[in-house]
């Protein structure tokens, strides 16, 4: 099996629902097992300003499926979730789910880059990734932990929504099991 993360993030039609409903779909593929979820961040747009803030979490699974197979499968759930594919670059979607690690595997092929093209330049991809795999190397040799020295914040926050009249709450998704060990990423709190 191949451990596998996944980035997801929205910023259009309810964009909690829209994760929730995700990853309720990343868990029930086949060949594959959902084995941790980060925390979910409230992150700026990239590019165009003038639309809402996103909603981010990273995913890991291990998967016995080939990795465009997994692309197919990930595709596939964000247009059964509204996802329409536009020209225009880091505009706003209803969901996005991409393959930022495939094992320690390199892949450049027509459809898939892994490591993902951005992943090592991108806020909302990284806090949440060390969240999960703090102790992660990426396929070139270089630790997340000394990435993560390197990257601007871009006001990454955690999403918070209140459960009570008196107090704030992170919002786990759903029932992953989550990685709890206080190793990771400590990205500053905002309501």
């Amino acid at each position: 099996m191949a451990r596998v993360y996944i980035a997801v993030g929205s910023n259009l039609a309810e964009p909690m629902q829209q994760v929730k409903n995700a990853l309720a779909a990343l868990k029930d593929l086949p060949e594959t097992e959902c084995i941790a979820c980060s925390s979910l961040y409230r992150t700026k747009p990239m590019g165009p300003q003038n639309q809402p803030d996103f909603l981010n979490a990273a995913v890991a699974l291990e998967t016995t499926l080939a990795p465009e197979e997994l692309l197919n499968h990930t595709q596939a759930i964000e247009l059964t979730q509204g996802r329409v594919r536009k020209d225009e670059r880091w505009g706003p979607r209803t969901l996005d789910l991409d393959i930022m690690l495939f094992g320690d595997q390199v892949i450049n092929t027509e459809r898939l880059t892994v490591p993902h093209y951005g992943l090592k330049q991108r806020e909302f991809m990284l806090y949440p990734l060390a969240e999960i795999a703090p102790d992660l190397i990426f396929p070139d040799g270089e630790a997340l932990s000394e990435r993560l020295k390197h990257i601007p914040e871009n006001g990454l926050a955690l999403w918070l929504q209140p459960q009570s009249s008196d107090s704030n709450h992170y919002i786990y998704p759903m029932d992953f099991k989550m990685h709890r060990d206080g190793k990771g990423a400590n990205p500053r709190e905002h309501s």
